[in-house]
């Protein structure tokens, strides 16, 4: 039974801590409510496309007599902004899952399409609606970010992801086990070691490499923060591993697993790749990519 807690409070953490990081990260849709006619619809804008997707934006709003148009520029230029209408658009959904499991059998709204960046490219937006009440501008002092993206393989990216949060998982439970003396959180030690680096040095640089083009982008190379926040995580943890190889110190693999822990809250992908228009180089960890989420 005690083993069961230990493992259900591991598990609890590691969801808690990838939720936070998955909805807090700058790529993750932005959540803004428009009105329309009345009638008010919370939206999810777009903040980060893959080269392999269609370059849209899409508004989840029913009403088609209402007329939409979005306002974009490439970001951090002095461009003008540009404009583009919004089309409504319904479409089937052929896929069994959305049909039989979630009931969604067509995707439907108004869709914009934007210019397409390179890898690490940015465009800034924001939107006008035009209802029975008038033309009202929204996040037009506040602009909502799109990166672009290579595609990863879902070879590379799936075992990273899944790596990632097997490790996250064994640092939790060999952190609890450690602070309850079982002996056992030496060995979970290891096998966090292990997955942290298969799936952050060997396949996180992978990922990187695919998206943006750079295997490396931390120190020395430059100032990604996430390959920083997972170059220090794994210092931690090759030292809570000699640390305990021949003799149990449990306190460094609680220090390893709390630094794991509070590195994970880090929003992902802050400080990361940006294309720089005026040199054409990729630049990274600039104080500014925050300012403008």
């Amino acid at each position: 039974m005690k083993t069961f807690l230990f493992w259900f409070l591991a598990f609890l953490i590691t969801i808690s801590a990838a939720i936070y990081q998955r909805a807090t990260g700058p790529t993750y849709p932005k959540k803004h409510t428009i009105s329309v006619n009345g009638v008010e619809y919370p939206l999810k804008l777009v903040r980060s496309l893959g080269l392999d997707e269609d370059p849209v934006v899409k508004l989840k709003i029913s009403d088609t007599t209402a007329r939409a148009k979005i306002y974009f520029r490439r970001y951090l230029s002095k461009d003008e902004f540009q404009s583009a209408d919004f089309q409504f658009r319904s479409k089937p959904i052929q896929s069994f899952v959305m049909n039989k499991v979630f009931g969604v059998t067509k995707d439907e709204g108004f869709f914009a399409e934007v210019p397409q960046q390179p890898a690490a490219g940015k465009i800034e937006y924001y939107l006008e609606i035009t209802d029975q009440s008038g033309v009202k501008n929204y996040l037009k002092e506040t602009p909502v970010v799109i990166r672009f993206k290579g595609g990863v393989p879902a070879y590379i990216l799936i075992p990273h992801i899944l790596f990632m949060f097997i490790a996250m998982l064994f640092s939790n439970l060999s952190a609890i086990l450690a602070v309850f003396k079982v002996p056992s959180f030496r060995k979970y030690t290891m096998w966090t070691f292990g997955c942290l680096l298969v799936g952050g040095m060997i396949l996180g640089p992978v990922v990187q490499l695919y998206a943006f083009g750079d295997l490396w982008t931390g120190i020395p190379f430059g100032w990604d923060l996430t390959d920083n926040k997972t170059l220090i995580a794994f210092l931690f943890w090759i030292l809570a591993v000699v640390m305990n190889r021949k003799k149990e110190r449990p306190v460094y693999t609680i220090v390893a697993a709390v630094v794991l822990l509070l590195i994970f809250t880090i929003p992902h992908s802050m400080f990361g790749s940006q294309l720089d228009y005026n040199t054409g180089n990729v630049t990274q960890g600039m104080i500014m990519n925050v300012l403008f989420y």
